[in-house]
């Protein structure tokens, strides 16, 4: 099948690519000629494991293409997916200002014939509707047989692990109001023998919040576990293996830290929060699972606080700033909002990241005081204090003999729990974790503890 992909961002680029390695003929398309003059040229512009090599074999088979052309792109495709962003505004709404613009332009550009377009982004209840509708007000003026349904099909891929996901999804979801519409998408998606559901399209736009907004709650729910261990001496670890042999709990996103970033979780929480409000509920879990995931980051840096006394003229070293491994998303980053909050109290911050270090200054600015390194080691050189953000495998297997000695204190801060209590106090330092007992300092009770300057 032809297919074409309006937007060649990180799930777009991702799915294109995907689609063309189980056979199809795949046209992504994007406004930005810069991105598209990179892909052209075989530099991608995202970081996503197995990617690369999936990109060139199908460029090289002439099953995947690049064009800022959306007409020419768009043209002989049997299906076109809108995977535009849809960045959350202050009230938590999506902004869905790309996705009537990408529907705008698909309409003026439609050929004739028959065409399916789905939307992938995820967008709220009704967006269908309304995409539906601008594409119909930009066909009006146009002469020729053209006929078209809109769909609604959310991903559900971790970023760091997108392509396994695409390649191998637990399930397909197709939300179509019509038959034609959702045989053309099940025949798009047969090479995956993925179990496939067609639903409407308002319980397949709702079910990508419902499964994100469950997820987060996981999450929160094991860190609000975890604070109450760091009170009682408990091991959260422990809790939540016990937990997740319960098959009605089930071991997935039970792991404790700093709390969930990303560009879906934090957005899509606050989306469906609005959507609840907008129709007259109030969805107290939902808002106390966004207000605990806020406050574990807060609550992380508190801590460090007082192990320093005072963050002024400090040397804080910070490893990771993706908001999580194997990716170099930097949007809603844990490590961000630590960072900054660092430097806003006159600390010394020296980063590290294996790939996200180019994306973080993009956001936070060339400040003074933070230095971007190289290595681990160089971030850790003359620390009062380091901070483990990110759990990157690389940072699991540091030298730790050449950590501590690049240090000017040997006192670690693991936001992810990567180490065990027990190599971390053989190899000499003072290490907190998240929801672990301290056991290398006879559980001495933090607040009681200054570093020495």
């Amino acid at each position: 099948m032809k297919l074409a992909i309006v937007g060649a961002g990180h799930v777009g680029l991702i799915s294109g690519a995907c689609f063309a390695e189980v056979g199809h003929h795949v046209v992504c398309v994007d406004n930005d000629q810069e991105k598209i003059d990179k892909l052209q040229a075989g530099e991608l512009t995202i970081h996503e494991p197995g990617l690369e090599e999936i990109v060139k074999r199908n460029v090289s088979d002439n099953r995947l293409s690049f064009t800022s052309d959306l007409a020419g792109g768009i043209a002989g495709a049997e299906a076109v997916f809108i995977v535009v962003g849809t960045p959350p505004l202050e009230d938590g709404r999506s902004d869905l200002t790309y996705i009537y613009e990408a529907a705008a332009a698909i309409g003026k550009a439609l050929p004739s014939g028959y065409t399916v377009i789905a939307t992938i982004s995820t967008v709220p209840v009704g967006t269908s509707s309304e995409v539906e509708a601008i594409i119909k007000e930009n066909l009006s003026s146009r002469d020729g047989a053209i006929e078209f349904d809109v769909a609604s099909n959310p991903e559900f891929l971790r970023e760091g692990a997108a392509v396994f996901d695409r390649l191998h999804p637990h399930r397909i979801v197709i939300g179509a109001n019509s038959e034609r519409a959702a045989d053309v998408l099940n025949s798009v998606y047969e090479p995956y023998n993925a179990p496939i559901w067609i639903v409407d399209r308002e319980t397949s736009e709702l079910a990508k919040y419902a499964c994100n907004a469950f997820l987060a709650t996981k999450i929160s729910f094991v860190n609000e576990i975890a604070n109450i261990c760091e009170l009682v001496g408990a091991n959260v670890e422990k809790i939540t293996k016990i937990m997740g042999q319960d098959p009605r709990i089930g071991p997935d996103f039970l792991r404790a830290g700093i709390g969930y970033g990303g560009s879906c979780f934090p957005k899509d929480t606050r989306a469906l929060d609005h959507i609840a409000r907008t129709q007259g509920h109030n969805f107290a879990l939902l808002k106390a699972v966004i207000e605990v995931n806020n406050v574990q980051r807060e609550r992380f840096v508190e801590k460090m606080r007082r192990s320093v006394g005072s963050f002024n003229d400090k040397t804080i070293a910070i490893l990771g700033l993706s908001f999580k491994p194997n990716t170099d998303d930097v949007r809603e980053s844990p490590a961000l909002r630590i960072i900054q909050i660092l430097l806003d109290e006159g600390a010394r911050v020296r980063a590290y990241d294996p790939v996200a270090a180019e994306k973080a200054v993009a956001v936070l600015g060339e400040q003074p005081k933070l230095k971007i390194c190289a290595s681990p080691y160089e971030a850790a050189e003359g620390a009062d204090l380091l901070a483990i953000v990110t759990e990157w495998d690389e940072f699991k297997k540091l030298d730790l003999s050449t950590l501590r000695s690049a240090m000017k204190h040997p006192v670690i801060y693991d936001g992810r729990n990567i180490y065990s209590i027990e190599e971390i106090a053989e190899a000499g330092f003072e290490y907190y974790s998240v929801g672990r007992p301290i056991e290398n300092k006879e559980r001495t009770a933090l607040l009681d503890r200054t570093v020495s300057t």
